[in-house]
């Protein structure tokens, strides 16, 4: 028999949010992770003080070092795996998701084998103006993901989602940075996984949050998430595991196509 959904928050350098944060996952979910991927500032311990306090609900991995988002959320997928839970819903330990909204993913996740929470899908009072360099990236990846893939999505870098335990098992998830979502929107299509949105308010509490490195250029970020998309599609077509006829995910034609078209161009 599986465990009920998990809950789960990869973290790094979260001091001044963990506390409150946690506090407000405690009320609407029963079992939580937390992926510490190497923190410096002090949340750590703060993590450790939980997991001993609370020890039925709170369970911490810690990686030794700074590996990345993606990582983060690789360790949480094989975690939910393992352990058996139903599903797993995810969220950034920032403040800009809002927990009371767990329960909604959870109910979503039985219809559907990725839930993704979506910026742009409503308008909600008091939504915050988001950093305009990126939500043009955001759209135009998004527009990219959704010619190439057949998906219909709104905001493909939130990082609010629910996965049903059956649809991580198709997931071949090995980018271990920020652009890690354009690789699961490429394995989930493969798959041919059933996607939704959920309208999630927009809340931006930290505008000068880094990217690392030279990511924090705009049009190198940008160029970045190109290359990983094509890579992704690259490797799932050399793979064989795009199909050609319609699925769930109402794409007429398989993403390897685009490729081939030009090539012979």
């Amino acid at each position: 028999m599986m465990k009920p959904w998990l809950t789960a928050l990869p973290v790094y350098n979260e001091a001044q949010y963990v506390d409150e944060v946690l506090e407000n996952v405690l009320q609407h979910a029963n079992q939580i992770l937390v992926v510490d991927d190497g923190s410096t500032d002090g949340t750590p311990e703060r993590l450790d003080a939980w997991a001993k306090r609370l020890p039925e609900s709170v369970a911490v991995v810690h990686h030794p070092q700074n590996r990345g988002y993606g990582a983060a959320l690789q360790t949480v997928f094989a975690h939910t795996i393992q352990e058996g839970y139903e599903g797993v819903v995810t969220l950034d330990c920032d403040g800009q998701h809002q927990p009371c909204r767990i329960p909604e993913f959870i109910e979503a996740g039985q219809h559907a084998d990725i839930v993704s929470g979506s910026r742009y899908l409503k308008v909600f009072e008091g939504d915050d103006a988001p950093p305009q360099e990126r939500m043009f990236i955001n759209r135009r990846i998004t527009a990219d993901i959704n010619r190439r893939l057949g998906f219909s999505l709104t905001d493909a870098f939130c990082g609010f989602k629910a996965y049903r335990t059956e649809g991580l098992r198709a997931l071949k998830i090995t980018d271990d940075g920020y652009a890690m979502p354009l690789q699961l929107w490429v394995e989930a299509a493969a798959a041919g996984l059933q996607v939704t949105e959920l309208p999630v308010p927009l809340i931006y509490l930290d505008l000068e949050r880094s990217f690392g490195g030279s990511l924090d250029h705009a049009e190198t970020r940008l160029n970045y998430y190109n290359q990983v998309l094509d890579d992704a599609i690259d490797l799932a077509c050399r793979e064989g595991r795009f199909q050609p006829s319609e699925g769930k995910n109402g794409q007429a034609d398989s993403p390897c196509s685009e490729k081939s078209k030009r090539a012979a161009s």
